[in-house]
């Protein structure tokens, strides 16, 4: 049977990605997607949801939801890496939608559809999924799994010194989701940093001439290119595909149970992911946190999702 997911993203090129993917996946039936603003604005990951969605065409249109923004605003976006688009710059037509429907609605009544059985994948900062255990309390209880992609225990933020940058734009939110009642598992950088894409790959997803693979490259390139230029890097980490890899294959990776929080205040450490890990702990374990994932496996599953996807599209 497949599985029934919530996909919460704030598209960017790697959350592009995993909708590629994900609404062509045999095993899981994407009931809903909702926007957040993260590595772009709220308004834009909201119209690059949109345009995904309807370039892809998929065969079973899940319900949408798009969010607003943090309280404060978002601190920080990631354009010099996405784009000023968010997808480096591809011009993905899109219909204006005289309205939309509220994320955090879409999540309630999805859940509330399907209690127990939905998987909600976080992408993105958790906003949208802080505003709906706040708006239904009894929602956490009703999840079948919280996937949260965020988060460092060991080693050093990708956005500050100490923090993840979904925890860092809205630490608040986090704090909210990180403590609420539900089994989750939190994919943090330590696990995630370990495995990339490199140009090579590129030879291995649907050829240029299919719909898909012209837009995987068109999003990708422009991808390789930044995380050279900022990072040095000859290669693109795919963190949030490694959520979804989490929530879909969980065989394929090693976790622990940990005690963990959020700071959600200070100039230093604003969105650090903080674990009780002293000898004899005195917080209560409250997730799962992945520890490492089967890098081979992993890439051979994406390439060969992306190639089975390409036969469906368009």
């Amino acid at each position: 049977m497949a599985k029934k997911v919530i996909l919460d993203v704030d598209p960017g090129f790697v959350d592009a990605m995993v909708l590629c993917m994900a609404l062509f996946d045999p095993e899981v039936e994407v009931v809903a997607l909702t926007s957040v603003g993260g590595n772009v604005a709220s308004n834009i990951a909201a119209k690059n949801l949109q345009a995904i969605v309807e370039f892809l065409d998929p065969p079973r249109l899940p319900r949408i939801g798009f969010g607003a923004e943090p309280e404060n605003g978002l601190p920080v976006d990631a354009r010099h890496v996405h784009g000023i688009d968010g997808l480096c710059g591809t011009a993905l037509p899109v219909a204006e939608l005289r309205s939309q429907h509220p994320a955090e609605k879409v999540i309630c009544d999805a859940v509330r559809s399907d209690p127990e059985k939905v998987i909600l994948i976080c992408l993105g900062p958790l906003t949208n999924v802080a505003r709906a255990f706040q708006r239904d309390p009894q929602l956490p209880q009703l999840l079948n799994h919280l996937i949260i992609q965020g988060g460092t225990v060991e080693g050093p933020g990708n956005i500050t010194p100490a923090a993840e940058f979904n925890m860092f734009c809205d630490p608040k939110a986090a704090k909210t989701v990180l403590n609420a009642r539900c089994t989750k598992t939190l994919v943090p950088l330590d696990a995630t940093n370990r495995i990339m894409l490199t140009l090579g790959h590129l030879d291995l997803l649907p050829p240029e001439e299919t719909k898909l693979g012209s837009l995987l490259r068109s999003i990708m390139i422009p991808g390789f290119r930044a995380y050279r230029q900022c990072y040095g890097l000859e290669g693109i980490h795919i963190h949030d595909f490694l959520a979804y890899v989490v929530a879909t294959q969980s065989s394929w990776c090693t976790s622990r149970e940990m005690a963990g929080d959020v700071e959600t205040e200070g100039n230093l450490c604003r969105g650090a992911t903080v674990f009780d890990r002293r000898r004899y702990p005195s917080w209560h374990n409250n997730m799962d946190v992945v520890q490492m994932i089967e890098q081979d496996a992993v890439l051979d599953y994406i390439i060969s999702g992306l190639n089975l996807a390409a036969q469906q599209v368009g």
